[in-house]
């Protein structure tokens, strides 16, 4: 398993919301470049980036960040997520350097329109399923809509998507550990899809439970704030990882 540092850009700056409320953030660099800079020294081999501007807005908001963020990372692949509501948005995503496109909102709202990205991408879509309670939340988890997260996961995996990001947004920020029963469902749902959890993994004992549900479709997990908080170390989190 892998271990993603997560960096959410709003403002053009590196911050962590608490629970995906936009006005109960931290500002932790006023240089995103910068800090991805760090995480490739630090040995990460893959990084998680969110517009949070361009969630809540419906429309991306730091294209011309997240180049720099590809130039400082030379090389290790990035995702991205935020507002990629129109094909356009998939491209310029694309045309920044970014590795992985993660698509929220548009795929709860328009199964063809995925269906249509993953015929084009490929592995190179995912999509991304925030929920709280089971239930999808969509634009920046402002709303939470009826169907459930499996459910969601399901139809995605029948149109071809490869990866699914899943966020269990009431741990998200809150440092007391992943939701290991709403992980353990999620991969029991989609074996044939690789899942990379998010939301409370904040320790190295947290990168061990994960590890031991023993699904091997859990290819990793994305970790913020304690890493910027400096709670624990991504060197701690990728040994963990591996031991299990």
């Amino acid at each position: 398993m892998i271990i993603l540092p997560a960096i959410d850009l709003q403002s053009g700056r590196c911050v962590r919301l608490r629970q995906g409320r936009a006005e109960d953030a931290t500002i932790y660099s006023d240089d995103p470049a910068a800090m991805a800079r760090q995480w490739r020294e630090q040995g990460a081999k893959e990084l998680h980036v969110v517009d949070l501007d361009g969630a809540f807005a419906g429309a991306p908001r730091h294209f011309e960040v997240v180049r720099r963020i590809v130039a400082a990372m030379e090389g290790v692949p990035i995702e991205l997520g935020g507002g990629l509501r129109t094909d356009d948005d998939v491209r310029r995503a694309f045309d920044a350097g970014v590795a992985r496109v993660i698509i929220g909102t548009r795929a709860l709202a328009d199964s063809a329109a995925l269906r249509r990205l993953v015929q084009a991408h490929g592995e190179r879509i995912a999509v991304g399923i925030d929920a709280r309670d089971g239930r999808v939340q969509v634009k920046g988890w402002v709303e939470t809509s009826d169907t459930r997260a499996t459910d969601l996961a399901r139809r995605a995996a029948e149109l071809g998507v490869a990866t699914i990001i899943y966020t269990d947004t009431a741990t998200d920020g809150m440092l007391a550990g992943p939701n290991l029963a709403a992980m353990d469902e999620m991969c029991r749902t989609v074996p044939s899809c690789q899942v990379i959890a998010s939301g409370g993994v904040s320790a190295p004992e947290h990168v061990r439970e994960l590890v031991q549900l023993n699904h091997p479709n859990l290819r990793g997990a994305i970790v913020g704030k304690s890493l910027y908080d400096g709670r624990t170390t991504l060197a701690e989190l990728q040994a963990a990882a591996l031991q299990g």
